[in-house]
């Protein structure tokens, strides 16, 4: 790509970028709130990773949706539907902090962040791709770096925003109201904001329908006589990679503060701030690294160090172990932008399509911790509090298994194009 052609895409992304900060703010916030609530309503552990659930079950019910909705009015109107949307799902909470009183409150909460997480799927589905193109395919993973530094940072702030209104460990959900309404309005008003903004449309090689005889590459034009985005397996293979990913990055970070009490630890918010400070230091290190090594060989590394990880969370005291987490988020860094360059490669005219299937699997930041939740219920004894053991236990079961598919998709699956 020639230094006009990057300069062109210069402010856009700088708009993308923080649009994933917004991101990052809505679904950090949401991980402090599953120890408040479960505080709050007194509520098992199942049901406090409810919050979560709510938010990311919009991407499977809305994914493909909003890739329609990308495809019909573009990239720039879905961005500011998507915000106007988010803003909403803030100022949902309002009302739901007022309602404290009562389990009402609680689902309440629930539809606010089903809301919030319907305009997270639009964002989502406009933005990746949209970085994705914006450049050369094999730099992608290096631009979703930069982007990760945006969300990670928005992460780690979202808890400690809301922290300075609501104590963890005695909330008072009726403070909450504040914070959730000046968020709302910051939504919106960069939403109204962009509604003044050139942001220009972009298409992938092949996308608009072009002949075969207009592009170069060979695996766009064996996209084009494809009739469905079924027929392409490592696009199958790399939603369920996807929909791992999202579960084990987004698992730490909804948990830790739940760790850090069952261990003891004191002023147990502030070690939220473990998986985003390593996925930031993890980004900038890829970026240097992704200069040197492609993507697809710098991801495998990355998984090695996420399961060396894992084992030593599981392995280490407590006390020591929680610390492993930053290890986990370092080692997350690569992988988000890796899957989506190695999926959405080579597809032309399906790329949108694809994008809303690799949206729909973001609902695993859903399943893996209500999951998580639901084996410690199960594996504490009855009617007393998870112990940091089973907390280990439960990480090994869940980790494990997701870093091995990740792999064998690294490996193996991306090549999988027949």
């Amino acid at each position: 790509m020639s230094r006009k052609k990057s300069s062109k895409y210069f402010f856009p992304l700088i708009i993308i970028a923080i649009s994933f900060f917004v991101i990052g703010f809505g679904v950090g916030i949401n991980g402090i709130m599953v120890p408040v609530l479960e505080q709050a309503f007194s509520l098992s552990k199942g049901m406090s990773y409810l919050i979560l659930a709510a938010t990311f079950s919009a991407f499977l019910l809305f994914g493909a949706p909003a890739g329609w909705v990308v495809r019909k009015i573009g990239y720039k109107k879905s961005l500011i539907s998507a915000l106007s949307v988010m803003s909403l799902g803030m100022f949902l909470f309002i009302p739901s902090a007022r309602m404290n009183d009562s389990i009402s409150g609680f689902y309440m909460f629930l539809i606010a962040s089903f809301v919030g997480g319907i305009g997270n799927t639009l964002l989502q589905t406009a933005i990746n791709p949209y970085v994705t193109i914006c450049g050369p395919i094999e730099k992608a993973a290096q631009r979703m770096c930069c982007m990760g530094i945006m969300n990670q940072s928005a992460w780690y702030l979202g808890p400690i925003f809301l922290s300075l209104f609501i104590d963890v460990r005695h909330p008072v959900l009726s403070h909450a109201d504040i914070p959730f309404g000046l968020a709302g309005g910051i939504i919106a008003v960069f939403a109204l904001i962009l509604t003044k903004v050139a942001l220009p449309e972009v298409t992938a090689e092949g996308e608009t329908g072009s002949s075969p005889e207009e592009v170069s590459d060979e695996a766009v034009i064996a996209a084009h006589r494809k009739k469905s985005v079924w027929q392409f397996p490592h696009l199958i293979l790399g939603t369920v990679a996807l929909f791992l990913y999202v579960g084990v990055e987004t698992l730490p970070m909804a948990s830790v503060i739940d760790f850090a009490k069952a261990i003891g630890l004191d002023a147990p918010a502030r070690y939220s701030a473990f998986g985003p400070l390593g996925m930031i230091t993890g980004y900038i290190v890829s970026i240097f690294v992704l200069q040197l090594i492609p993507q697809n060989k710098t991801i495998l590394i990355f998984i090695l160090i996420a399961l060396l990880a894992s084992l030593m969370l599981v392995m280490l005291p407590a006390r020591i172990a929680i610390y492993c987490l930053s290890g986990l988020g370092f080692a997350h860094s690569v992988m988000w932008g890796s899957i989506w360059a190695l999926t959405i490669k080579g597809l032309g005219k399906f790329t949108k399509s694809a994008a809303s299937m690799l949206v729909v699997a973001i609902v695993g930041g859903a399943v893996l911790p209500v999951l998580f939740g639901f084996l410690l219920d199960a594996l504490k004894p009855a009617g007393e509090a998870a112990t940091p053991a089973n907390f280990q236990t439960a990480y090994l079961i869940i980790f494990i298994p997701c870093y091995i598919y990740i792999l064998f998709y690294a490996l193996i699956g991306y090549k999988v194009k027949s």
